[in-house]
């Protein structure tokens, strides 16, 4: 009886022994979240640069696009952007758009993070002083040199901080792909924790995992902040 009771915890070693025999299974979730992440940051970063330069621009237009394009993905969750992307698009089209769960994963993080990095990079920007903005114009460089040039290369140091935190949560957004099936490091823990009934050892395997990608970037991130209070203590 006592037997019993010690192998069904969820914290039995043989419960743990079968987690080591599913690393495989675990490692390749693993590499398809990081290849996720990596595509996602990728399209966010480029969203946001482009989103923050329409905000801080001249151009009433683009900075109301910038504005419409923000407010909307800040406000919606990110569930349902997956819902409308895999499921709504085939449905509303007929079968005819198609996107698979990888890259449905990939644009949904990218959008929703998009508008959030966004607003990273245009609070950057406008701590620059805008004389320099102004100087640069009147040099006869375009805006998009100014920005490329002048502007954004001294915006680095504020923007990283915040920067980093964007990333580490974009790459724990990843795990929304697990809800329509994308082979994540969740998707993955859930199906072999409802296979074998050992959840906490399959959520703790993800946790750890996920905390493997983050913990660098965090502490990084951190590192960075730390040295801009000195250096603007000084």
């Amino acid at each position: 009886m006592f037997l019993t009771t010690i192998s069904s915890s969820p914290f039995a070693l043989n419960k743990w022994a079968a987690l080591f025999q599913e690393s495989a299974n675990f490692f390749q979730g693993f590499l398809y979240t990081l290849g996720l992440s990596i595509g996602a940051l990728t399209v966010a970063m480029l969203l946001g640069i482009v989103f923050a330069i329409m905000a801080s621009s001249h151009n009433k237009v683009a900075r109301i696009c910038s504005r419409i394009f923000v407010e909307f993905f800040q406000n919606t969750p990110l569930l349902v952007h997956f819902v409308f992307v895999y499921y709504g698009l085939a449905i509303v089209s007929q079968g005819a758009i198609m996107i698979s769960a990888f890259w449905t994963g990939i644009l949904c993080v990218a959008f929703y993070h998009g508008a959030y990095i966004a607003e990273v990079f245009r609070s950057g920007i406008e701590s620059v002083p805008k004389g320099q903005t102004e100087a640069a114009l009147s040099q006869g460089f375009s805006y998009t040199e100014t920005m490329r040039l002048i502007i954004i290369p001294q915006a680095i140091r504020t923007i990283l901080p915040p920067l980093t935190n964007q990333v580490v949560n974009l790459i724990k957004n990843t795990a929304t792909v697990a809800i329509i099936s994308g082979a994540d490091i969740m998707f993955v823990a859930k199906s072999w924790a409802f296979e074998s009934t050992n959840y906490v050892p399959a959520f703790a395997g993800a946790a750890l995992l996920y905390f493997i990608l983050c913990f660098p970037l965090a502490s990084w991130g951190r590192k960075i902040e730390e040295a801009n209070k000195q250096t603007y203590t000084l």
